[in-house]
């Protein structure tokens, strides 16, 4: 297999060392999701930092999904009603979980929907209901519980 780069509509983040890419369409609350998570791994002492909000670089590399920040918008992100602010960054960082943020609430999804593929790197997945469905607690509940399940020793 051939590394491939691309620049995608999406936010990155590190929670806890693991890398997650938060995708949805403009408007539906990835840099939101993104505070939130970043805000909550902070105060309980994890790692955490932003790798890149609305456009991220991402490469299939050795197995791999890389991803970092095109060099114009590395650090910032969109707080709407305030504006563009500075986080701390993440240069590169491994993806491991993919939240697909949505308009549909399927309230027990299949075994199917929590996996996707990208550039040919096989990730873990999990849908994610906009906040025009659920409120930002349940958001993150379905992100906290998807990092779980990637955490846990195979048995």
């Amino acid at each position: 297999m051939t590394d491939q780069t691309e620049n995608i509509f999406a936010t990155g983040i590190v929670y806890d060392n693991i890398g997650i890419l938060i995708r949805g369409e403009s408007g539906a609350g990835k840099s939101l999701l993104s505070f939130d998570l970043m805000d909550r791994a902070e105060m309980r002492g994890k790692v955490t930092g932003l790798i890149s909000d609305d456009r991220i670089l991402v490469e299939a590399k050795n197995g791999e999904l890389i991803a970092s920040a095109p060099d114009h918008i590395k650090g910032q992100i969109e707080l709407r009603g305030f504006g563009i602010v500075d986080r701390p960054v993440i240069e590169r960082h491994a993806i491991q979980l993919v939240v697909d943020i949505s308009g549909e609430m399927n309230r027990m999804p299949e075994n199917e929907e929590f996996e996707t593929e990208l550039l040919g790197i096989k990730l873990n997945r999990v849908p994610v209901p906009s906040r025009r469905l659920i409120d930002s607690v349940h958001q993150r509940l379905l992100v906290l519980e998807a990092l779980r399940k990637i955490n846990k020793p195979a048995t």
